[in-house]
């Protein structure tokens, strides 16, 4: 994820930065993998108003990432798409039988390319394994704590 630096026209943009959306390739996500994020608009368990001013807004939504895919899944990344939720990117992918899920998208993965969550399968960035299986000095981007729990 790339870091845009703005040059400095003005004095409020001396310094400034944003992220860059240049790999992001989806405009919308996938209705069927959001969730709407609901808020507490300033009210308390009652339903009484404890924080002014709050409420109102756009609608939030959060994307529902797949942790846990089953062992013998492969899939395509379909679109690289962005995640107010978080700090990394996700990627839409679509498995064998033609489900989607999003994962978390790691540093070069790009339209087209595959991946697979298997016990015995090739070390490539984006498959998933047992660490037991991963040659010591891999990079490793989500690890599981606890075994069934997801990473």
């Amino acid at each position: 994820m790339a870091v845009k630096e703005y040059k400095p026209t003005t004095p409020a943009r001396r310094g400034m930065s944003s992220q860059d959306f240049d790999i992001i390739t989806a405009k919308r996500p996938l209705k069927s993998l959001t969730k709407i994020r609901r808020q507490a608009s300033g009210r308390n368990n009652q339903g009484r108003i404890t924080t002014r001013h709050r409420g109102g807004g756009a609608r939030r939504y959060y994307r529902i990432i797949d942790f846990k895919l089953l062992p013998g899944t492969s899939g395509v990344v379909e679109q690289i798409e962005y995640d107010p939720n978080r700090s990394a990117r996700i990627a839409r992918v679509k498995d064998q039988n033609g489900a989607y899920h999003y994962v978390l998208a790691i540093r070069g993965m790009k339209v087209g390319s595959q991946f697979s969550v298997d016990e015995e399968t090739s070390i490539e960035a984006g498959n998933r394994l047992p660490l037991k299986n991963i040659p010591t000095g891999t990079q490793i981007h989500a690890i599981e704590l606890q075994p069934g729990r997801g990473a």
